[in-house]
């Protein structure tokens, strides 16, 4: 049930967890954060207390539910003890109280404490309405499309001028971000990619999408090195197959030319012919290649099912 207010206020705690899309706000950022951001997308405002139980249950919840919509909506917290007046001018009479605002107007709310599949269909509901009105969130999404096209069509160039665009109309927009990344590394600008990667947000960096760009800068730094032994590496190979460093560094020299598939067989042939070699080197250099080509990429899915048949024979 919610909470009048008035009751007992001991200190407050922390409100908003490690969630790029979620913020504290107050009564003097409120145009800022809440009436300004929702041209752009949704925004979801939580009034808060916190010495209010339901709202610590219903807190998280609102958290998740953004955290899964990636970017499609926002949420800001209010904690009602700090901003008084701003309680007062919505009207905030129980708590906890969700408004959600979109192109400067409330378009939805609800009091009390809502089971986590309302929450989601809440937010759902948010998502949809926002793209019904043909709102900016749904240019960024058939943007980040586009984006994602034209690096599958080999263009880097262009689609890290698109993500560039997405980033300067929304700069936390998180898939944008790891995908400028991807394509800096495709175009030989490791070193913007590493200095866009010390700027962001440590809540950013723990999404996803962008700890697979990381990962993906990670191995072409160290896949760069290997490039240019590619040809004795395979002589290494031809005179000694067991030759499992041979190896190791070809499946790198491999990646760094873009030969997913050859880089991972590399791996592969070297756990097939000895899997503990350096404490399980291969198998683990594979896992890197996973988490940078992400759970998605052919093979990815590929490689994991012989990886499992060979373990598991």
């Amino acid at each position: 049930m919610d909470i009048i207010l008035g009751g007992p206020k001991p200190a407050a705690t922390g409100a908003a967890g490690a969630n790029a899309y979620v913020k504290d706000s107050s009564t003097a950022a409120f145009m800022v954060d809440v009436i300004e951001a929702s041209a752009q997308q949704p925004v979801i405002v939580d009034f808060w207390a916190p010495w209010c139980g339901p709202c610590k249950q219903l807190g998280p919840a609102l958290e998740k539910a953004v955290a899964e919509a990636k970017g499609a909506v926002r949420m800001v917290k209010i904690n009602v003890d700090e901003n008084p007046e701003l309680s007062a001018q919505l009207r905030i009479q129980s708590i906890p109280t969700v408004y959600a605002f979109f192109q400067g107007q409330p378009i939805d709310a609800f009091q009390g404490a809502l089971p986590d599949s309302q929450v989601k269909t809440f937010v759902k509901r948010l998502i949809e309405q926002a793209g019904a009105a043909g709102g900016p969130d749904a240019a960024v999404a058939e943007a980040l499309e586009q984006a994602a096209q034209l690096m599958e069509d080999g263009n880097a160039p262009q689609a890290a001028a698109l993500y560039s665009r997405i980033l300067q109309h929304d700069s936390e927009n998180a898939p944008a971000a790891a995908g400028l990344i991807r394509a800096l590394i495709a175009t030989g600008r490791a070193d913007q990619a590493k200095a866009m990667l010390a700027q962001l947000s440590p809540e950013m960096l723990k999404l996803p999408e962008l700890t697979s760009a990381a990962q993906a800068l990670a191995l072409a730094e160290e896949a760069a090195a290997a490039a240019g032994e590619l040809t004795a590496l395979q002589e290494r190979l031809a005179a000694d197959p067991n030759d499992h460093e041979a190896r190791l560094k070809l499946a790198m020299a491999l990646y760094a030319t873009g030969d997913k598939e050859a880089a991972a067989e590399a791996l592969l042939e070297s756990i097939r012919r000895n899997r503990s070699w350096n404490e399980e080197a291969a198998r683990k250099q594979l896992i890197k290649f996973f988490e940078a080509w992400g759970p998605m990429d052919p093979v990815t899915a590929s490689s994991r099912r012989m990886l499992s048949s060979i373990l598991f024979a």
